[in-house]
């Protein structure tokens, strides 16, 4: 197995990339798909929200209200990390659930937001960064998801800065450009990445 940590600020571009890269053959595993799952009702992860944060984040059915719990734990820290402490060690073993059933000979793209953050400690051969200034984020995140600009920042502002995401990667790949040129550059990266896989 060839593994890829692919990361990036919050509307950075992963997404793209990630998209690009499994059109080309690669396998992803999503990070935050993998965390609405061990949320889902019913679940470990669910329970204990509920008894840290409250039942009144949950509907009838048992489902997250996943905006209202944005709301209370990325305008306060000590939140924040109780939330943490509940869903990283989740998520991280589930991911490995994963990669043991993905077939040994895959290129794999674990697309992961909090790397740094959540100290992802897997077994990566490379680790690639997908970077754009906050303003382009934060006009990305107000067009896309109807954020303001106070709340697309506070979600910035609670994720690594750009240089610790760069000290931790082996390649960065620049968004603030046009789909076009970062679909080439991610292209030629994967192309590169292949031939690492090739030669390990």
């Amino acid at each position: 197995m060839f593994l890829i940590g692919l990361t990036g600020g919050i509307a950075a571009g992963k997404t793209t990339v990630a998209k690009l890269w499994t059109e080309l053959g690669g396998i992803e595993i999503d990070a935050d798909l993998v965390a609405r799952e061990v949320v889902e009702p019913g679940t470990k992860g669910a329970k204990l929200i509920a008894s840290t944060f409250g039942e009144a984040l949950f509907d009838e059915s048992g489902n997250l209200d996943r905006k209202a719990l944005g709301a209370i734990v990325f305008s306060d820290v000590k939140k924040r990390k109780e939330l943490e402490a509940i869903v990283h060690p989740l998520v991280k073993d589930r991911v490995r659930e994963l990669l043991e059933a993905v077939p040994q000979e895959s290129m794999v793209i674990y697309t992961v937001p909090l790397l740094v953050e959540a100290d992802v400690n897997l077994p990566f051969d490379v680790v690639v960064t997908v970077e754009a200034p906050d303003d382009v984020r934060i006009k990305r995140l107000s067009e896309s998801r109807g954020y303001s600009a106070s709340e697309a920042k506070a979600r910035i502002d609670n994720q690594a800065k750009p240089i610790e995401r760069a000290q931790r990667a082996d390649y960065i790949l620049n968004s603030n450009q046009s789909v076009d040129l970062l679909m080439a550059d991610a292209r030629k990266l994967w192309e590169e990445l292949e031939a690492k896989a090739a030669n390990k």
